[in-house]
């Protein structure tokens, strides 16, 4: 299967701000984009977690009112950034850069310097500073510096998170933890103009994890997103411009296809710590080990999987212009894994083997992402 590389600059969900701020007729020296939206004055950003575009163009009876969206003027389908997984996209998505200038690299990526992991999505604050991980600002505060009401409706819980931090300080926060209360903030919030409000569902993606995106609970799940999707439309003001993305796609993973390295001694050689996630794995290596742990996992997982060094994966522009602090938190190898194929560790990674749906790798499933305006 072939794989969906990202071309930055372009419908990536790292473009989204710097077009809505075009559209805003705001200048705050955002890169420029080929990601074009109808002026407006206020602007909702509608993120749902997991929601990959194939899976929107394959559901239309599930989700009757996003898969008409599919044809409104200016819709269509972007790309995530590398790997296709929560915490690059959202800080892609919020700091208008590339996975290679933000630094979060994965699910979890290595501390330089130490044998330790920073798990992004559940940051160890007193470890890891936020704000020294991924120094610069957000988009949100280049657009609240510019006079535009910057406003981010989440669940409560996420208010104060490593990933929160990272992505959309200097934003206003409203904690909503059920659609009703979400629906009401985004409407307020958006009331100001110009604004931008970004709003935030993260259940589709748990109940693809826990289930797969083939389950009926899957379905009724989108059923849900779509009908809120819906509501919020109806509930803005007409002069609000709606855009509907997704993080993500998703792909089920049975345990057949799954190689664990755990039951293969030859996979740990030279492999001093296991990171990334099981669909796109990144393998810090010992001293001088690179090349055989190259030989060795390509030799392995053969065309399950496409093995590349670090220099390779750069090279070929999968993070983007790579700042030097951020390169250390690369592997030393990379592993994308193709088809329904993920790499676990039932030792270090043992709750990942109860996930079904599993993402982070570079097939269109995983990469192709909606970018749907209402």
């Amino acid at each position: 299967m072939s794989f969906v590389e990202p071309s930055y600059g372009g419908r990536t969900l790292g473009d989204v701000l710097p077009a809505v701020a075009r559209a805003l007729g705001v200048d705050v020296g955002f890169h420029e984009t080929s990601l074009v939206m109808p002026p407006a004055p206020r602007y909702v950003v509608f993120l749902v977690d997991g929601l990959g575009h194939r899976l929107v163009a394959e559901h239309a009876e599930h989700a009757p009112y996003l898969h008409a969206l599919l044809n409104e003027p200016g819709s269509g389908h972007g790309v995530a950034g590398v790997p296709s997984t929560t915490a690059t996209s959202l800080t892609s998505l919020g700091t208008a850069l590339t996975p290679g200038q933000h630094g979060l690299v994965g699910f979890t990526s290595r501390i330089p310097g130490t044998e330790k992991l920073l798990n992004a999505l559940f940051w160890d604050k007193e470890k890891v500073d936020p704000a020294q991980w991924q120094p610069n600002p957000s988009g949100f505060a280049r657009l609240r510096a510019a006079g535009v009401h910057a406003t981010v409706v989440s669940k409560r819980e996420f208010m104060d998170s490593g990933l929160t931090l990272s992505g959309f300080r200097g934003a206003e926060f409203v904690g909503a933890d059920r659609i009703g209360e979400r629906i009401a903030g985004v409407v307020a919030a958006s009331a100001e103009s110009p604004s931008l409000t970004y709003v935030y569902d993260g259940d589709l993606d748990w109940t693809g994890h826990r289930y797969g995106v083939d389950s009926p609970q899957w379905r009724a799940q989108l059923s849900a997103v779509d009908a809120s999707a819906e509501q919020l439309r109806e509930a803005l003001d007409p002069a609000v411009r709606l855009v509907v993305v997704a993080d993500h796609g998703m792909v089920d993973s049975p345990q057949p296809a799954r190689v664990d390295v755990d039951e293969n001694p030859d996979l740990r050689a030279g492999v001093q710590l296991l990171g990334g996630e099981a669909r796109f794995r990144h393998l810090y290596c010992s001293g001088g080990a690179v090349d055989d742990v190259l030989t060795t996992w390509r030799s392995i997982l053969g065309d399950r999987a496409l093995v590349l060094s670090r220099d390779e994966a750069i090279d070929r522009g999968w993070f983007g212009t790579v700042a030097p602090s951020v390169r250390p938190r690369l592997g030393d190898v990379l592993v994308a894994a193709r088809g329904d194929m993920a790499v676990i560790s039932t030792a270090d990674f043992p709750y990942e083997n109860t996930l079904v749906g599993l993402h982070g790798s570079l097939t269109p499933a995983e990469m192709e992402i909606p970018i749907l305006l209402a």
